[in-house]
């Protein structure tokens, strides 16, 4: 593992156990206890999780504001200071290059979170687009390390640890210069895992004490440290994307079934006239829920069938720990798409029912 990036918060994973892979470059661990007791811990209690691989850029300028609008699909005029939004970067064609979350500080002044493994195409992406606009594009992911603590104990945990009052920052806003001891941070709520919960903006310096600092004060709420493996079953359940599976260049966000975050109506924006096409003349295809009848467990990459052919292919797959179900995502035909609609999974060189179903495998439990 020599030769792979290490996050501020390795000696902490190397102290609580974590089996440590390699997740875009970076060494990062898959679980600690494993997968289902964290996945558990943060459904019921709390779980801790290093995203400091997650790549941060930032937009400064007098133009700030019309550069980002320009960039992203959704509006971020809808913005207050401090707000968040979820988006996407979309490429000409209507694929996707990237989602991610906007951080609004002011009109002059924007803070974009992307994804670890998209970091250097998404920033050439963003330089490529700045044109005539007076702004400043700077990729700062080596200068911050991030944590995120989910789940239903996850304020009063960290509020043991601030004077700021964290009730105060509503689902999707954010708080700066927050005081975590001595640290001085950045603190989001915006969540990955259907839980609320907080996400922590840190230098490298600071970032082992608040870790440590956060399971001393997580113990008698049952806080765990968690892996990329309970994040990717949490996210799933709640339906939340991930990029490389329910996200690609070749799969846009109407495909997706995330229209909501694409803003037709917006002046323009790159990928725009792609988007409007694509939905005046209707989805070819689209990423559905479904779950297994036939006992087996669907993985990412294995091909839906009907009637007797292709018409499909998982984008992700498990046995979900939370709904106690084999269940998965699927990008498929569009005539195929329709609730109760029986399907079947192609599970290694078994041929296995299944039916489409909503998405909506768990309830999220967001602060409202």
């Amino acid at each position: 593992m020599s030769e792979l990036r290490k996050t501020s918060l390795f000696k902490a994973h190397e102290k609580h156990g974590g089996k440590i892979v390699n997740f875009s470059g970076w060494a990062l661990p898959v679980q600690y206890e494993g997968l289902t007791a964290e996945h558990e811990s943060v459904r019921n209690f709390a779980g801790l999780f290093d995203v400091s691989h997650m790549g941060e850029v930032e937009v400064k300028g007098k133009e700030a504001f019309d550069f980002v609008q320009n960039l992203v699909t959704n509006d971020v005029s809808v913005l207050e200071d401090n707000q968040v939004i979820y988006t996407f970067m979309c490429y000409h064609h209507g694929g996707i290059v990237d989602d991610l979350l906007v951080y609004k500080f002011t009109n002059n002044h924007f803070f974009l979170v992307i994804n670890a493994s998209n970091i250097e195409k998404d920033f050439k992406w963003m330089k490529e687009n700045v044109g005539s606009y007076e702004v400043e594009v700077t990729n700062i992911s080596d200068d911050v390390s991030e944590m995120a603590i989910q789940g239903p104990n996850a304020q009063k945990i960290l509020q043991k640890l601030t004077d700021t009052e964290l009730s105060e920052i509503g689902f999707f806003y954010c708080k700066r210069d927050v005081k975590i001891g001595s640290a001085n941070c950045l603190v989001s709520r915006t969540g990955y895992t259907g839980e609320d919960g907080f996400e922590i903006y840190i230098s490298h310096d600071d970032a082992e004490s608040v870790w440590d600092k956060l399971m001393e004060a997580g113990k008698e709420y049952g806080l765990k440290p968690a892996g990329l493996g309970a994040r990717d079953t949490l996210r799933f359940e709640a339906a939340l994307p991930l990029y490389g599976n329910e996200l690609s260049e070749d799969i846009t966000p109407l495909e997706a079934g995330l229209g909501f975050f694409v803003k037709l109506d917006k002046e323009n924006f790159i990928g725009k006239e792609s988007l409007v096409k694509q939905k005046e003349e209707g989805l070819k295809r689209k990423i559905v829920g479904f779950e297994m009848i036939d006992k087996g467990i669907p993985r990412h990459g294995y091909d839906v069938m009907a009637d007797g052919k292709k018409i499909g292919f998982v984008t992700t797959g498990y046995a979900a720990p939370t709904v106690n179900k084999n269940i998965g995502l699927a990008m498929v035909d569009i005539e195929y798409a329709k609730l109760e609609t029986p399907i079947e999974i192609k599970v290694r060189k078994r041929i296995l029912k299944a039916k489409v179903v909503s998405k909506r495998f768990y309830t999220k439990k967001y602060k409202k």
